[in-house]
């Protein structure tokens, strides 16, 4: 019998790396009720450490029944990562409506003056098209993130700026695996628990 010289698991992943505004994709190998089958978005790398927010986990909670003074708001809350998991942050593309945002695509902007989005949410000047509530964040210390993407727990990708805030979380893995090519695609077929396989 002939071996060939093909492994499904260590395949070429794309060459990005790391950066603001792109994304982190777990492979499927990835366990963990924060990082299993998630992307998370950088909204800041560099010599300090990366830090980004796990799109895809539902908390089941809204930010109106934690948030204080926010009425009506439709959007989920989402589990950002495990680091600071009693503290909200947002994403949003209100650009500088929002004063103090920090931009990390052509679009999308991080955090900002919080009593103002609450003001535009309230006043129906932006909804959760427009925001996106994360309880906690994911952060990585200098060379972190570098170390885990060379053991290969992550694939760096881009993401259209709209797949970011759709609300439609539950196919959004599998996407953007399929996004990447072939091989990618026939990762998503794998079962999350191996030992159910």
């Amino acid at each position: 019998m002939k071996s060939l010289d093909f492994d499904i698991f260590k395949v070429h992943k794309p060459g990005l790396k790391p950066a603001k505004g792109r994304i982190l994709i777990a492979e499927p190998f990835l366990q963990g009720p924060y990082f299993s089958r998630s992307i998370v978005i950088l909204t800041e790398h560099g010599e300090d450490g990366a830090v980004g927010f796990v799109l895809n986990k539902s908390s089941e909670l809204y930010p109106d029944e934690v948030i204080e003074d926010l009425f009506n708001f439709k959007g989920e809350l989402y589990v950002g990562g495990p680091v600071a998991s009693n503290t909200l942050y947002f994403i949003h593309s209100l650009g500088d409506k929002v004063p103090n945002s920090v931009k990390i695509t052509d679009t999308l902007y991080w955090g900002g003056d919080f009593d103002v989005i609450k003001n535009l949410v309230n006043t129906g000047m932006a909804d959760h098209t427009q925001v996106k509530f994360f309880a906690g964040y994911s952060g990585w210390s200098p060379g972190q993130l570098e170390s885990e993407i060379e053991e290969e727990s992550w694939i760096v990708a881009d993401i259209d700026d709209q797949m970011v805030m759709d609300d439609n979380i539950d196919h959004i893995w599998k996407k953007a695996m399929e996004g990447l090519g072939a091989v990618f695609k026939a990762w998503t077929n794998f079962p999350e628990n191996p030992a159910y396989n």
